[in-house]
């Protein structure tokens, strides 16, 4: 049967609906990434790793930044399963309540000075559920607006949707930028909350769209299945290449998002720069976000997938060392248009993943194997990127940037091999159950 035979006409409010949903959910869980990597530069070392070098209560906090990448896998996984056997709109609500509760808890958790070494054990058990829920969230809002799509348009209804990407940044750097003017005994003792806290706000709106929402109608197509997997997870690592080249893809985006968002700040404070000139470096880059991300979806509707993360990946191999020496000329206006070229190669990188991925697996097992090979690459990308960047701190005693553009550079070829590899995968049929061989091209 072909998409067209599922659906002709797709309903553009409906579309409309469910985009915002999924934007919602992405804000929320960018918001949430961004804001923690951010304090855990500028606060959580003193908060909750007390007693210990500076530098190394950094790593620790990055490190538990880490835990929540670690757990994505784990909620793929989990999410995948159930999103694959019992519908994509039900596993949103569950990962949508989870990371906003999350969030506000870590919000109300007593410091390390209350309650001593059970204050780190708890901000571990709230980044882990943050992570789990997290690692069911983007795979099954990007279904839900893919599978509604035409598919000459998925492209530009998931930019829709990945604006909460940089939208999510936007609102986690003005919430850091209010809360850092705040005079430093009031920002350790209850500043750093607020923005946590900020996030029930988000919940509440996700939550009232989400609800709403229809189910994706090919997963309802696909319920009638007779020959439906069982366990989506074993079929999808039957075709492992498939798996391996979907998570090696996201590698080069992540890391980017770490170093020239979360990252910089610490980056930039060891060489000379003011905290608030960073912050609003990432503000910018933010609000390029906004325009680039549905720019570069657009461009792979028509250019194709593989055309436009080449490009990107591209760009972070030949222009990692000039972007730095950018941020190296301690010019806070250079520092900007350091930040921005990163932000532009990131969002190239990033932009066409949704329909890409989701044009790499079956209608039976997508939920699953887009939300596995998605994580894996924000694990291997995005978690440890800045631990092994704050690390390079430690073992070198002064910040240099060489180790950084070494390690964007060669998290960009990854990319590069990756999405060379894979082919390209726009106007595949989403209806057809059999995996995607990698690379295949169309």
């Amino acid at each position: 049967m072909s998409e067209t035979a599922v659906r002709r006409t797709p309903d553009p409010a409906v579309l409309r609906k469910v985009a915002l949903s999924g934007l919602l959910g992405t804000v929320i869980e960018y918001y949430d990434f961004l804001l923690y990597g951010t304090l855990a530069a500028i606060v959580f070392g003193e908060l909750f790793f007390p007693g210990s070098d500076p530098v190394v209560g950094t790593i620790a906090s990055f490190g538990t930044l880490a835990v929540g990448y670690v757990a994505r896998p784990v909620g793929g996984i989990v999410f995948g399963h159930f999103g694959d056997r019992m519908g994509r709109k039900s596993m949103l609500v569950v990962t949508m309540v989870m990371m906003g509760l999350a969030s506000v808890l870590i919000g109300l958790l007593p410091t390390y000075h209350v309650i001593g070494v059970w204050a780190p054990v708890l901000l571990v058990l709230c980044r882990i559920v943050q992570g789990v829920a997290i690692g069911g969230e983007w795979a099954g809002a990007t279904l839900m607006v893919v599978e509604h799509a035409d598919a000459k348009r998925r492209g530009l209804w998931n930019g829709l949707l990945q604006m909460g990407s940089p939208l999510g940044s936007v609102l986690s750097t003005i919430a850091v930028a209010l809360v850092t003017r705040l005079p430093e005994e009031q920002l350790m003792s209850w500043g750093w909350r607020v923005p946590f806290l900020f996030s029930a706000v988000l919940l509440g709106v996700g939550l009232y769209v989400r609800i709403s929402i229809a189910e994706s109608p090919l997963f309802e197509q696909s319920r009638a299945a007779v020959d439906k997997p069982k366990v989506p997870l074993v079929e999808v690592l039957r075709n492992p290449g498939t798996f391996v080249l979907a998570s090696a893809v996201g590698i080069g985006p992540f890391a980017l998002t770490a170093l020239i968002s979360t990252f910089m700040i610490t980056y930039g404070r060891s060489i000379g720069y003011d905290t608030a000139d960073v912050v609003t470096g990432v503000l910018i880059t933010a609000v390029i976000g906004l325009v680039a991300i549905p720019l570069f979806s657009v461009l792979s509707d028509h250019l194709g997938r593989r055309t436009v993360v080449v490009g990107g990946a591209a760009g972070i191999v030949l222009l990692a060392f000039p972007m730095y020496a950018l941020v190296n000329t301690k010019v806070v206006a250079l520092l900007f248009v350091g930040m921005a070229l990163g932000q532009l190669i990131q969002n190239a990188m990033y932009a066409p993943l949704g329909p890409l991925l989701s044009e790499m697996f079956g209608t039976g097992v997508r939920y699953t194997g887009v939300s596995l090979g998605y994580q894996v690459g924000a694990l291997v990308g995005g978690g440890f990127t800045p631990l092994l960047a704050s690390s390079v701190f430690t073992v070198s005693g002064a910040p240099s940037s060489t180790p950084l553009a070494v390690l964007a550079g060669a998290c960009g070829l990854v990319t590069l091999l990756a999405i060379w590899r894979t082919g390209e995968t726009r106007g595949r049929d989403l209806t057809q159950e059999v995996e995607t061989r990698a690379g295949a091209s169309t």
